[in-house]
This record gives C-alpha cells, structure tokens and sequence, in this order.
C-alpha cells in the first residue's frame, strides 16, 4: 500500500448555497426544540385506541423538556377523530417531577377521540422568575422591564387568546407605558407580576418554539355499561317453568321482577335464532337425540331461517321488541349471542357453497377442536372465495339486531376468526351506534386475547374462572390493572358459563360459590353469572369441567328461590356496586397485607377517598380462616395509631379501628367475605 493511501483525505467543504429540503428539515428540527418522550398511555405507538368510558379521566404523562433553563409550559390537546385538531380544546399540562409532566381529561359522550401534546419556551414565566431573583438581590435593571413591556406587545400582536385577552393586553401595556414615563420600576414590576398579567399571558402570550408530538394517539370513549355491568345469562327456553314446554319470550318477560330483584343489568341469552336438525345433539352431548330434543342453539339454522331469523317456539320479532321494551322497565338491557357457525341446514349453506369449506369428496367439513368434534356446526371461512361477500354479511346481521334494539352482543370464539374482519367489522357497526357492546368470549393464549381487545372487543372472558389461590388471584389482577393491557382490554368475570363448570364450583359447596361472588363481584368492573349459579348448581359430568344434564342440549325447569340459594348475596353484591362509586374504578383496585394465605384483601376507592371500600374474601370453602391485616390509615393522612371508622356493610355495624393492625375472623357456612366502608 502506498503512503499516500495511509494519508488522511481532506473534508469536503460544505456547499455554500442552499439546499430546500435541507433547510426545510433545518427549519422543522429546529421549531421543535422542546423535547417530547415517554408519552403514556398510548398502545402500540397509536396504532390502537386507548379506551375510556364517559366521565373517566384520562391521565396522560411525558417527559418534557429543553436545553438550557429557560421555563416551559405544555398543553394536551384533544377532540373528536373527525374535528380538525385546530379546532381541538386544551388542558393544561401540570409539572410532576424530574421532568415529567401530567394532564387528565375526561369525554363526554362516546365515539372516537384522538389527543396530542403540545410544549413551548414560556418566556414570560421565565422573566418573572429571573426577575424577582434580580429585585430580590437589588439588581433590577430598566433593562429588564423594558423587555417585559416587549413580552406584553408580542402577546397583543400574537393573535392568540379571546378578543378580551387582547384589549385585557392593550390596556395593560398601556399602563406599563405610563409608569415607564414616571420611571416607576417598582410598580411596573408589581403589574408584571400580578395576577391580572399572569392570566392574560397565560392566555394570549407568545408560544416560543411551539414543539409537537408527531402524531395523534387514538382514544375511543365507551358509554359506561362497556366498563361496568353486571350480566346474568339465561336460556330462554328454559324459563317456563316446566321442563316439557319449551319456554318463550313471553315467560322471560314473566321473570324479569325476579331478575330486577337480583340487581343485574344485562340480561344475556345464547343464540335464539331456528335450531337444525341435521346431526342433532340429544341430551348430554349424545348423537342419539329423541324426536323432543330440542338441539343445542349453537346448530344455527334451518328451513325457518339463519342468523337473522327467531327459533319459531320462542316467538315473534313482535315478542321480541316487547321483551326488549319491558327489559328497559325493569333496569335490564338485553344481549344476545353472536355466533358464527352454522346448522348443516343453514340456508347459507346453498345460498353461499363458497363460504364453507368442502372435502374432496364433496362433503362439508364439520367443526372440530380435536379430539372434540362438533357434528352438528359446520364453520365459515372468511378469505379465498368468501372475502369480501362474507365480512359484509356477518356486518350486516349485527345492524340487523341493533335495528331491533340490541345493543350488547357476546360473540362466541372471536379468537377462530380474523383480526381484521374484527376490527373492520366493530368500526363499520360504530359507525351506525358508537354505544354497541361486543364481549369476546375468547378463553386462549394471553396474546390473542389481548389483541381482540385492541382491535375493537369492548370486554374480554379472562382467565378468572381458573384463579383461585391467592397468589395468582394477585397476580393476574396486578396485570390487569396496571399493565398496558388495562389501557384496552376489560375483563368481564365469568363465575360459571354453560360450557364451564369449574372444579372449584364442583368441590366447595355453598360457601365457595359465595366466594366466588364476592371475588367476581368485587374485583371487577364487569362481571357475570350463567343462570343456577344462584342455586348453586354442580353437579358435572364425572371428570369434566361441564354441566350434567345441561341447557345447551334440553329443556329444564328450576326452583328459583329454592332452599339454599344465594339470592341475597347477589342482591347485596350488585347495590352495594352500584351505591358505591369506588365500584366502578376498576384500575383503583389494591391489594393490602391481610396475614394468611387463604385470605384475599383487597380494597377499592375513589380519588377523593368519599367512597373507600376493603373487602375480605375466605378462600377456603371448608375451614375458617383469620389472622391480622393492615388499615391503609396512611391513605388518609393518618398516623399508625389513628383511629378510623369502618362501617360493615352487610350488618350495618359500625366499628372504630385504632391502630394500623387489626383482626378479622371469616367462617365460610356464616359468610365467607366481609365489606367495609372507611370513613375518616
């Protein structure tokens, strides 16, 4: 290698003239001088809608920042998706510390909603603040207040602000004229500082290097039953009473006191519409059903219709609006099934052959879940010859019911069909009601779940129904109050479903179905009973976690009040839920030190700590269970020997706590959890 190649090569000079993209990134770069960071909550850099119900707040946090030690100020800016963001309102961001700032909104009304950041050099703040070190330390210069009468004339001329704003600036650079005249630093300094000039800046002054985040993170805004319902789920079929007549919607409207009394909200049915008959399912799952067995609903359809018909014994779409009417009277809102499968005898299947999938040798090919085989449904696919016909269809059947007054719809293994019919589908319906409901029943690997919740799903089956110790009880509450995914997924706890008669249900007698309520009920924002839950009902089919004799597959009757029942329990979980406003802050939940691991203490509150409830759950269905645990006392400013009161809210019993340690003993055949509202 020559020396002249180990010779370092001269820099090329910088071109002199200029170059337009390159100035125009200069120009853009160096606006934004105000640092922006670790924006929170946003889910997936935007890509998903965080979610809100109406009249919670929004707390957004960032980091935000600039060189040098100039003052700053920044603003959350927020709207409508489909307001131009010039038109957006503004909150104020409020300093919390090293650097990190916060803001809370609230919505109004539900639809989509998008926010931003905005941050700039507040210039006036920063010439109040050196001022007064400068007049403190007797070094107060004309020069400085000839600088503010300039932040005052740059405000005037800002355009910013009302029009009173404005006249508010020119008189006041007015006055700072006059005692200019007079040489009166002293009172041009005492106006400069006051409140009248610190609201008119505030308002109108000049936003030096106005910085934006790029972008705008979505939010979508739910009306509040999204957030907080309380479900009981029914068959209608099975609500006449007697197990030889098939039950109508006129016998569901007949139970709709008994309901109310209960304190439900939403009353839930699985699929209503006519039942095939092709591979029909008899009593227990079997494939020997008698000439009466009236199918399991989720065979939907036959020569009477599909997915926008009505199973004939049930009643009319007249009926139907009836019972949609009489629910409302009683506090109820109705939510039906929607499920994506098929009957053998689905008019589908000879309307629309592409839909399906067909075996080689001319057969449609059933639904399995191996080893599970589901004779009597056939699937639909959604690509291949079926896309976009299919999407369109399965869209239009939810109009359909919204048409006819459903507003909630449970959708039966959302996680077997596309992410993006999903969230295609649940935006077009929004479109037409931004206050329709979709539960995903999906019970599968934490991932999928969470990604229907991001794509659109309003609420989410989770993995409660199979938490029962304490430890996993806390952890997986922990996750799903204060994780990312709570920003978007919102559980609905299931205690039972007709598909799921949990092994804790099966083995723990009366008490442990109390448990279960109190742990439903009180930890979560939504919750749900399947029908007989309230009779405590258990008996499986012997080694599975499914229900002996069940709905799914014939008609019953039941004993509504029968001897046993935990009816008052649910009444009393479900007001006490609604009394409370600390009920419905799901993310306010916290779990505090109660010493015995068969005790779950948690406790619920609002900010203002007006609503502040502690509740104590036995875990163990079989023994009594007790020990020490911990008053939050610090929450209210109070020492650990401060007394506080503690209303029982089952007895009514009003008790004095003195000291941070105190003691509880649950026995499970009395009442396995105890509530407790504090009051300072």
């Amino acid at each position: 290698m020559a020396d002249a190649d180990l010779q370092p090569k001269k820099p090329k000079k910088p071109a002199k003239a200029r170059n337009p993209e390159s100035e125009a990134l200069l120009m853009a770069l160096a606006e934004n001088r105000v640092a922006i960071e670790g924006v929170e909550p946003e889910v997936d850099g935007g890509r998903f809608a965080v979610k809100r119900f109406v009249g919670e707040p929004l707390t957004v946090e960032a980091d935000i920042f600039c060189d040098g030690h100039d003052e700053i100020d920044a603003a959350l800016i927020f709207g409508p998706a489909e307001v131009d963001p010039s038109k957006w309102s503004e909150v104020k961001f409020e300093f919390v510390e090293n650097d990190r700032w916060a803001a809370t909104v609230t919505f109004d009304r539900p639809g989509p909603y998008r926010y931003s950041i905005i941050a700039w050099r507040d210039l006036y703040a920063t010439w109040r603040d050196e001022a007064k070190k400068k007049r403190d330390a007797g070094k107060l210069t004309d020069l400085e207040l000839i600088e503010a009468r300039e932040l005052v004339k740059a405000a005037a001329g800002s355009g910013r602000g009302s029009k009173a704003d404005q006249r508010g600036l020119a008189k006041l650079g007015e006055r700072l004229d006059k005692l200019a005249e007079k040489r009166d630093a002293d009172g041009q300094y005492a106006l400069m500082q006051s409140d009248e000039a610190i609201a008119l800046l505030e308002a109108a002054g000049v936003r030096t290097n106005l910085s934006r985040y790029p972008g705008a993170i979505p939010v979508w805004v739910d009306r509040e039953r999204a957030a907080f319902s309380a479900w009981y789920e029914i068959f209608p079929r099975s609500q006449s009473g007697d197990a030889n007549r098939h039950g109508t919607f006129d016998d569901v409207i007949a139970r709709l006191p008994d309901i109310q009394e209960m304190g439900f909200d939403v009353l839930y049915f699985p699929p209503i519409h006519p039942i095939g008959k092709t591979n029909r399912k008899g009593k227990n799952n079997t494939l020997t059903p008698s000439e009466t067995d009236p199918g399991s609903p989720y065979a939907i359809g036959s020569k009477e219709g599909g997915h926008d018909a009505i199973h004939p014994e049930l009643g009319s779409f007249q009926d139907f609006a009836r019972l949609i009417e009489e629910s409302k009277k009683h506090g109820l809102e109705i939510a039906i099934d929607f499920a994506i499968q098929c009957s053998p005898d689905h008019p589908w299947i000879k309307q629309h052959p592409e839909w399906f999938d067909w075996r080689p040798d001319g057969t449609i090919k059933f639904a399995e879940n191996p080893p599970k085989k589901y004779e009597d449904i056939v699937n639909v696919h959604f690509y291949r010859g079926a896309l976009p016909s299919i999407w369109y269809e399965l869209r239009d059947i939810v109009l359909f019911w919204l048409d006819k007054g459903v507003r909630i719809f449970r959708v039966d293994n959302p996680h077997t069909k596309p992410f993006p019919f999903w969230e295609w589908m649940i935006a077009e319906v929004r479109k037409v009601d931004p206050g329709a409901i979709f539960l995903a029943e999906a019970f599968t690997r934490p991932k999928v779940m969470k990604r229907l919740g991001k794509v659109g799903y309003n609420q989410s089956y989770s993995y409660f129904t199979w938490r029962n110790a304490k430890g996993e009880l806390t952890e997986y509450l922990t996750e799903l109050t204060t994780e990312e995914c709570a920003e978007y997924m919102r559980p609905n706890f299931f205690v039972n479903t007709p598909d799921i008669n949990p092994l804790y249900l099966q083995t723990s007698g009366r008490p442990g179905f109390r448990t279960r309520l109190a742990l439903a009920a009180g930890l979560a924002g939504n919750y749900g009973v399947y029908s007989g839950f309230e009779l405590c009902e258990f008996l499986p089919v012997p080694g599975k976690e499914e229900y002996l004799n069940s709905e799914k597959y014939e008609v019953r009757a039941f004993d509504w009040h029968a001897e046993g029942n935990i009816r008052e329990d649910i009444a009393f979980f479900n007001k006490l839920r609604n009394d409370e406003a600390a009920m419905k802050d799901f993310r306010s939940l916290a779990f505090f030190n109660f010493w015995n691991e068969q005790v779950l203490y948690f406790g619920k509150r609002t900010k203002d700590l007006s609503s502040y409830l502690l509740f104590m759950v036995n875990l163990d269905p079989h023994h009594d269970q007790g020990g020490h645990f911990e008053v939050p006392l610090w929450e209210f400013g109070l020492p650990d020997d401060g007394t506080i009161q503690a209303t029982d809210m089952v007895s009514g019993n009003i008790l004095n706590w003195t000291g941070k340690i105190q003691h509880w003993w649950l026995n499970p055949q009395d009442r396995p959890y105890a509530v407790f509202k504090l009051t300072r």
